[in-house]
């Protein structure tokens, strides 16, 4: 059978163009550099914490627990900031019952962090203390109590760039004990810049390794902030524990110069704690 050009033409019409080069892949060659620069100045924070919860002022029932979470060096002296909320995941509920009106306020809950480690790459464990926390910001600093031997790898908080909808950031964390506390990047979107009361950015809801004190970079380098836990009391009904609702917290990107204000006054507090 003699083959018809207009069979042909038709065919080639039909067929699927082939791809212009994917974006995808220019991101993740920006995205890899940012890695290799960056990831050692992420960093998994060690903590053991003592929970005790009483109601209505009475005794109640204590418990420990010892877990990892991420942060990341500012700082070469070692200052690492955290989320305040992922060194005390209580603190969510204790907001609430602070600012409810109702019978769950009896419920009080006292944490104490009893041992705090920054974890290195070379299997250095370097105790810490926390020097500074920022409960609006969700920021927590923590500073090794002895000097490094030598100076940490951590990120510039003056090279800070800005986001708009829809921008990609690449983000870095590390991996659990599990994964062999590797370091993990990923690729996020912002879905909504807020700008009032403060600026702030509110990433997708796609689950990715990025963790609470995750850092987030713009594809050329720049640092765009941390990730933090924002969280507001909400009118809950009965199917929400204490009222609280998952609308009223989420997960969002702090903007590099607010953390770069609290960082200096943490490098100070840091400072008059070691003169002491």
């Amino acid at each position: 059978m003699r083959s018809s050009p207009t069979l042909g033409l038709v065919t080639l019409l039909l067929l699927p163009a082939a791809p212009p080069p994917a974006r995808a892949d220019e991101l993740a060659e920006k995205g890899r550099a940012v890695f290799q620069q960056h990831q050692r100045a992420v960093v998994t924070v060690q903590v053991v914490m003592k929970t005790r919860m009483s109601v209505g002022g009475m005794g109640g029932q204590e418990n420990e627990s010892k877990y990892d979470l991420a942060g990341t060096v500012v700082d070469p002296s070692g200052l690492t900031v955290v989320s305040f909320t992922a060194t005390d995941p209580t603190s969510l509920w204790q907001r609430y019952l602070e600012s409810a009106d109702s019978e769950e306020t009896r419920f009080k809950f006292d944490t104490k962090l009893t041992d705090v480690k920054i974890l290195l790459d070379d299997g250095t464990e370097l105790p810490a203390r926390v020097v500074l926390r920022d409960r609006d910001l969700d920021l927590a600093f923590l500073q090794p109590k002895t000097k490094p031997a030598a100076p940490l790898p951590a990120v510039d908080l003056t090279r800070a760039g800005a986001a708009d909808v829809l921008d990609q950031v690449i983000t870095l964390n590390r991996l659990g004990e599990a994964a062999g506390r590797a370091h993990a990047a990923s690729i996020e979107r912002i879905s909504a810049v807020v700008r009032k009361p403060r600026l702030f950015y509110v990433p997708d809801s796609t689950m990715t390794t990025t963790t609470l004190g995750s850092p987030a970079f713009l594809p050329d380098g720049r640092l765009l902030g941390i990730f933090v836990m924002r969280s507001v009391p909400t009118a809950g009904g009965e199917s929400a524990p204490f009222g609280l609702m998952a609308g009223g917290q989420t997960s969002i990107i702090v903007p590099a110069a607010d953390v770069l204000k609290v960082a200096r006054q943490a490098l100070e507090a840091g400072a008059e704690d070691s003169a002491k």
